[in-house]
């Protein structure tokens, strides 16, 4: 098959355009260029900036395709782009959304992909629902193509999965473990939550590539595993062999006091205890099986980063943060236990 991935370079997406390109599929890339030295040799980058419609369009031809991946879609009017771009172009257009859209707080934490869409916490969660409304119109009016796919929180080698965490990213938690200092978990820590590796995402994702019954249909696409998030923290404080200092605080207490949006991505999303039925992915993709344990990937992803020094970036401001709110939680704390 001739498959064209937008982006095609992330966390979730470099997995898959290696699955692809092993199977023996024509992969292109439409990007910037951004880690094409990761590529395998048989992928095509086509240079381009998405949001440059005139320009794509003349990069591209008259080049057709049996299915193009979206994975930077995050608002409709990039999505409606899309679809002036590819219909016709295209026998399947498959569009990366997010578990996160489901219904917060969940009314049952069994999410199937019939639980319904709405998220008031968080911006984000609302313009992919948004997205995902526009696209299946689109397939309902004119029979545009579309098979929705929503990750939850996937995770690859080059970022430990966290709760609480700055905006460059995971190291400078794994920093504090190793230094010893503590660090903060969300709520009690005891609420479930599903982590899966890219790898595992790739196998259903390249299931549904070319699929005729994905057609107009939505999935989620999780492991099966549920881990609380004080066991995530010890896994990864077992990794680099350090004892894990864990301080408790109430996500809503968090949101309150940061300029981090802990209220999209913890009372919005991670705070919320979910298991993920995953029956429908497994019926469209019957060999499809999660096999990369919590602990295992963990370990493997933490032994890659302290092997790659160019993915541990500093985050100053976040450390001090963390030390400022730990100070004046533990300063309360010992005030009223007086």
């Amino acid at each position: 098959m001739r498959v064209l991935l937008i982006g095609g370079t992330g966390t979730i997406s470099m997995a898959i355009t290696r699955r692809l390109a092993a199977q023996g599929h024509a992969v292109y890339l439409l990007n910037r260029g951004s880690r094409s030295e990761e590529l395998p040799e048989n992928v095509t980058v086509l240079r381009g900036d998405i949001s440059d419609e005139a320009a794509v369009q003349a990069l591209l031809g008259s080049m057709t395709f049996d299915a193009v991946g979206e994975f930077i879609g995050f608002v409709p009017a990039q999505v409606q782009r899309d679809v002036r771009l590819f219909s016709g172009r295209t026998r399947q257009y498959l569009y990366i959304s997010s578990a996160s859209a489901y219904q917060k707080p969940p009314a049952d934490s069994i999410i199937t992909e019939s639980t319904p869409l709405a998220n008031p916490y968080w911006q984000y969660s609302r313009d992919k629902i948004a997205c995902e409304e526009y696209l299946m119109q689109e397939y309902r009016r004119s029979g545009f193509p579309v098979t929705v796919i929503r990750p939850s929180h996937t995770y690859d080698e080059r970022s430990v999965p966290l709760g609480v965490h700055g905006n460059k990213g995971s190291w400078q938690v794994v920093k504090r473990i190793m230094e010893g200092k503590p660090v903060i978990i969300h709520g009690d820590g005891t609420s479930h939550w599903t982590i899966t590796h890219n790898s595992d995402f790739a196998k259903a994702y390249t299931g549904l590539v070319g699929n005729i019954r994905a057609i107009g249909q939505a999935y989620h696409i999780t492991s099966d595993e549920r881990v609380t998030w004080n066991q995530i923290y010890q896994c990864i404080a077992d990794a680099v062999g350090r004892p894990l200092h864990a301080v408790h605080i109430a996500s809503e207490f968090l949101a309150a006091v940061s300029d981090y949006d802990f209220t999209g991505s913890l009372i919005g999303d991670k705070a919320c205890s979910v298991i993920f039925d995953n029956t429908k992915i497994k019926r469209a993709v019957p060999d499809f099986t999660a096999a990369v344990r919590a602990d295992q990937g963990i370990r493997q992803t933490v032994e890659h980063i302290l092997a790659h020094p160019e993915l541990q970036t500093e985050d100053p401001e976040f450390d001090a943060w963390c030390d400022k709110v730990i100070a004046a939680y533990e300063k309360l704390k010992g005030a009223l236990s007086k």
